[in-house]
């Protein structure tokens, strides 16, 4: 590895990565220091805003620093503007509801790298009001059945998780423009491979099975970086798998690659992810179409967007999803046109009453007890990230296609864990995210069968091209499917449930830690349940255990109630009356911390050793419960992420 990648891992004091001076890039190496700088990027790389861990709070610093380098670059005052990011189609979204002379724009597309971003710079005074016009993760700060309260700008108009490492790359590429010239990336380097090499050869290709699992784990980009703790310098374990994943170098160099490719191998590459899409999810070409969107959100907003402009004449049409929901499963549907959205409850391991669905379905659709009311759609979770369990799709969708309803699966937290058979299951729509099948760079996908997003061709050219602009990002997704396919999901499945019934045995032996949904990995039901655990900790509050998890174990986890309020406030058996009040306590008072609880989340990066780290620095947590929260580590925290930044947007190599 290169040499800041080296100062990283044994060295990361603010001042030693400082003391590293090199010189600035010539007008040929425009590509290389981009790709250096996304490399170092990698190295620290989680979801933003919401996380505890280093790794979150340095994603959050540079993707925050974007939006200021935007403006530099549009030479336009912060108090002023405001930056969106964008997909190509959710720019024009946005535009369409601007007066103009409100906004500018500045596009990866004019800059050069096939990024599929947009930055919106927006007069604060001209946003619009009201509910944004995509909902789901990170645009909302508090859910109730009835009411929402929506977050301030820029996230209540960012749904999902962004486009990071391509926002921080679009940052890097406007610099480097700036110190190089408009044509910097204008013509990338020869680098001529084709599709098949690129997505299908590497280093690791002799490897299969266990053995790649666990070569592939060697190529981990960020393994073994070191972060300051309370204890000194410890490596970083990301327990937060389940908000965002990290990448292998393998995928990192499709990506890589693929920018540095002409057009017509970039569209080979497109189509090939395609087809990888459709073997590895069980979702053959004949009968699936395959949208590449930026995200788990924006796929089903364009679903509900599509089931909208159904019209069927003497019908209201009815939508029926889950209390496990994800908001971005949840918030798309309370938007359909003249329609409503029931939910059906799950018990406290979060499993779907099967019985209770085929109730509901016969009243609506078969008995017709709700007048012109016809469930049209069921939309489910195929894996919940805050209870961590796999509901049966092929028994659910037997049930929706009795009564003639469709199913959509919200696959983000399933598609990386267990083998999916799409058309086999009957899913009519499955979405989900490549950032979560350990290709962060800001591409996923709706897989929907043919003819039911009906839409006209022109409209629907567009809905492509908006996604496939992101080539890099497709590159990865196929990339790190033909991986997981080699690995061979019963193996991740096995490994995963390793750590996972390791991590449960050992926090069952904690006083005063409770967790939430299926504990005992000896119950018939813990073949059903993933990598994701919730829980706990007697008078601590949960933001506190997630920072002292940071703090002193150098664990990154994530706290509060990750996009899945309903769920969470009736597992803490919050009632009515709390409920409103903590939306107006909320309103009043908008940073205070509400009830929530703490999630770790495992991938296939994960060891037996960071589950022992988990189990000793929590049971140190429990056993001082009413210990003092020590911040003055922060400013190291602060310092460190400051650090990365500098080497992320400066000119020195990774």
């Amino acid at each position: 590895m290169a040499t800041t990648a080296f100062a990283l891992r044994i060295a990361p004091q603010p001042q030693a990565l400082e003391a590293i001076i090199f010189p600035p890039p010539g007008r040929d190496d425009a590509w290389a220091a981009l790709e250096r700088a996304v490399c170092a990027a990698l190295e620290t790389y989680s979801n933003v805003h919401r996380g505890s861990g280093h790794y979150s709070i340095v994603s959050t610093h540079l993707y925050e620093q974007a939006r200021d380098i935007v403006l530099e670059h549009l030479a336009l005052p912060k108090d002023r503007y405001v930056v969106v990011f964008c997909t190509p189609r959710r720019a024009e979204v946005l535009k369409a509801q601007l007066r103009p002379g409100s906004y500018h724009c500045a596009s990866s597309e004019d800059v050069g790298p096939p990024l599929g971003v947009r930055a919106m710079a927006v007069d604060r005074k001209a946003l619009p009001e009201g509910i944004p016009y995509e909902t789901g993760g990170g645009t909302a700060r508090l859910v109730a059945p009835s009411w929402v309260i929506w977050a301030h700008a820029p996230d209540r108009f960012e749904a999902g998780t962004p486009a990071i490492v391509n926002v921080i790359a679009f940052a890097k590429a406007l610099r480097l423009v700036e110190q190089l010239g408009q044509d910097a990336f204008r013509k990338p380097p020869a680098d001529s491979r084709t599709a098949a090499e690129i997505l299908y050869c590497d280093e690791l290709e002799s490897y299969a099975g266990r053995e790649l699992l666990d070569e592939l784990g060697r190529t981990l980009i960020g393994r073994g970086v070191n972060v300051p703790t309370a204890n000194g310098l410890r490596p970083f374990v990301n327990l937060d798998n389940a908000a965002s994943t990290p990448t292998f170098t393998p995928i990192w160099d499709a990506v890589r690659q693929t920018w540095r490719q002409p057009g017509p191998v970039q569209q080979a590459i497109i189509d090939e992810v395609k087809s990888i899409c459709a073997e590895v999810l069980g979702a053959p070409a004949a009968g699936y179409d395959v949208i590449f969107t930026s995200n788990t959100t924006e796929a089903i907003n364009l679903a509900a967007e599509c089931l909208g402009r159904e019209s069927e004449p003497g019908v209201e049409p009815v939508v029926v999803n889950t209390y496990l929901e994800h908001n971005s499963n949840e918030l798309p549907w309370r938007r359909l046109p003249g329609g409503q959205l029931i939910r059906l409850p799950v018990d406290d391991e979060g499993f779907i009453d099967c019985a209770e669905l085929e109730t509901i379905l016969r009243a609506y659709n078969q008995e017709g007890r709700y007048g012109r009311k016809r469930i049209k759609l069921v939309a489910v979770s195929g894996a919940s990230n805050v209870l961590g369990v796999f509901n049966d799709p092929a028994e659910i969708s037997r049930i929706v296609h009795r009564y003639g309803a469709r199913l959509l699966v919200d696959a983000a937290q399933l598609v990386a864990h267990r083998k999916v058979e799409t058309e086999r299951w009957g899913i009519d729509y499955l979405a989900f995210s490549a950032h979560k099948v350990y290709a962060p760079f800001g591409s996923g996908a709706l897989v929907v069968r043919k003819g039911l997003l009906g839409v006209d061709p022109a409209e629907l050219e567009r809905i492509r091209s908006s996604g496939e602009e992101n080539t890099g990002g497709i590159a990865a997704l196929g990339k790190a499917l033909v991986l997981l396919q080699r690995i061979g999901w019963d193996v991740i499945q096995e490994r995963e449930q390793a750590l996972t019934r390791q991590a449960l045995r050992g926090m069952a032996q904690i006083p005063g830690l409770k967790i939430y949904g299926t504990q005992n990995p000896d119950s018939p039901r813990f073949a059903q349940k993933g990598g994701v655990i919730i829980f706990s900790v007697k008078d601590v509050p949960p933001n506190q255990v997630a920072a002292r998890l940071a703090e002193y174990g150098a664990i990154g986890v994530r706290s509060g109630c990750h996009c899945a309020h309903m769920l969470v406030k009736r597992l803490l058996h919050i009632p009515l009356v709390l409920e409103w009040l903590q939306g107006l306590i909320l309103t009043l008072f908008t940073q205070v911390a509400l009830p929530g609880v703490v999630r770790v989340s495992f991938g296939i990066e994960n060891s037996d050793e960071d589950i022992d780290t988990l189990i000793r620095v929590l049971g140190d947590i429990a056993r001082q419960p009413r210990a003092s929260q020590d911040r003055a580590l922060q400013p190291q925290v602060d310092d460190y992420a400051r650090a990365v930044a500098r080497t992320v947007y400066s000119q020195t190599p990774c």
